[in-house]
């Protein structure tokens, strides 16, 4: 075999990180930190993924440690891990700086897969990333800190619309009949979500957090962009109205006209405010074709999702005193596949150059060992199989995200509440006069956490 086809597979099989991604595909190491987050101690979790930090895929480890921390309740540790994943992403900002590293890897998936390329996450990710460092500050009590992580998160959702329109204006030219039917798939599965980047949950979670420390026109824009992707949520329609009224704004006839009148805080009463995230987002699946080139077996894999996922209830919220449903404000799951479906025309382009790389290097073979009749059928036979095991669909994804975030929003008089979501397990919230109680419960299947702060 010549020595430059020798390299990348004496490069993989040296690599720890290269053999984690090959070998065992990240949904399966990750099942036991989601399955952690179901039990009593779930920062344990966290022992899972933090001794991977440092590798090539760090800034995917360091978003689930930071996750995993943050539901927990260990807002201090998540920000620590938030901000090494945030660390990485500033790395991959840079374009200017291209490591010797980085190079090998994007050569080396042209004989392996994807999965030995460095991890960069959607843009959807990003965002939500810095969403959730802003709930750490406000929920530490840093509410500068918090609104510093909101202007990042809403500058993100531009920036990477634009990062990717770029990136891809070479590729889509490049999507065959195959991969338009799978962007089909995709989309349908995806429902009435057209693009990743715009995030309904991002833009409330981002207004209230304007409007709880005193902003209340930066809250009124974030609710208006969360109201053009999620118009027939309910407490978001009053929100509107109610801002409108308070700011005096022109079109507050008009959003009470097709709203309704909104009900606004009575003498001794505090507001609750209930952010809701509940399951997990789904696991990428593996599409693997299998086909010959020159008489030898090539096989391709590209990531999908499946659609036949259960619709999320809205959750029913007791112990206030009065009936309340939650509503839904963003589903992540229609987000990542919308993710997946952009990121679908630059994945062709590199299976199609790794399938004539992997072609070429079995041709390579086969014409050396003819030249050595007694290596022949060894040689090649050992090249096939190389190529058909180290075909992996890159399947990474941040994993520990909730599936579904709702909402809900209402008045109560002063006084401690036994909080209960659906039939779990019941929490303790304090509601006074004339503030805002913020509540979040994370619902991972067999526990529903609460945590809540009085701004």
């Amino acid at each position: 075999m010549k020595k430059w086809l020798l390299l990348p597979l004496l490069s993989f099989l040296v690599s720890g990180c290269a053999l984690n991604s090959i070998f065992i595909n990240y949904p399966s190491q990750i099942a036991p930190v989601k399955a952690q987050l179901n039990t009593n101690n779930p920062i344990k979790g966290v022992l899972e993924v933090e001794s991977n930090i440092s590798g090539a895929d760090g800034l995917l480890y360091a978003q689930e440690a930071g996750r995993v921390a943050q539901i927990s309740g260990d807002f201090e540790a998540s920000k620590k891990y938030y901000q090494q994943a945030v660390t990485g992403y500033l790395k991959f900002d840079d374009k200017a700086t291209l490591s010797v590293t980085d190079m090998g890897a994007t050569a080396s998936s042209l004989f392996i897969n994807d999965n030995v390329i460095p991890y960069r996450g959607p843009g959807f990710e990003r965002v939500m990333l810095h969403q959730y460092q802003a709930l750490n500050y406000i929920f530490s009590g840093d509410q500068q800190g918090a609104l510093v992580e909101v202007r990042r998160s809403n500058d993100l959702q531009s920036s990477e619309q634009a990062r990717y329109q770029k990136s891809n204006e070479s590729v889509q030219a490049m999507a065959n009949g195959t991969i338009d039917a799978e962007v089909n798939k995709l989309g349908k599965a995806a429902g009435t979500v057209t693009s990743s980047f715009l995030n309904a949950y991002s833009y409330y979670t981002t207004g209230v957090l304007h409007e709880i420390l005193g902003e209340p026109n930066d809250a009124f824009i974030d609710y208006r962009k969360a109201a053009q992707i999620s118009p027939d949520n309910p407490y978001l329609q009053k929100d509107l109205v109610r801002l409108a009224k308070q700011l005096s704004m022109p079109q507050a006839d008009e959003f009470e006209r097709r709203w309704g009148k909104v009900t606004t805080a009575k003498k001794g009463q505090g507001e609750v405010i209930l952010l809701i995230e509940r399951g997990f987002v789904p696991e990428k699946q593996s599409l693997t074709v299998p086909f010959t080139i020159h008489g030898n077996w090539q096989t391709a894999s590209l990531a999908t999702y499946t659609s036949n996922s259960r619709p999320v209830s809205p959750g029913k919220i007791k112990g206030l005193g009065k009936s309340l449903t939650a509503a839904p404000i963003a589903n992540l799951d229609a987000l990542a596949i919308t993710a997946l479906k952009e990121e679908l025309p630059a994945a062709l382009i590199r299976q199609a150059a790794r399938v004539y790389a992997k072609s070429e290097m079995a041709r390579s073979v086969e014409s050396s060992s003819k030249k050595r009749h007694n290596e022949t059928d060894i040689a090649v036979i050992a090249m096939q199989i190389f190529n058909v095991v180290t075909e992996q669909a890159d399947r990474r994804s941040w994993l520990t995200l909730p599936k579904q975030a709702q909402i809900a929003r209402t008045y109560l008089n002063s006084g401690s509440y036994s909080v209960q979501l659906d039939n779990g397990t019941p929490a303790q919230v304090e509601v006074e006069s004339g503030r805002t109680t913020l509540v979040w419960a994370v619902d991972t299947g067999n526990y529903t956490r609460f945590y809540s702060i009085i701004i």
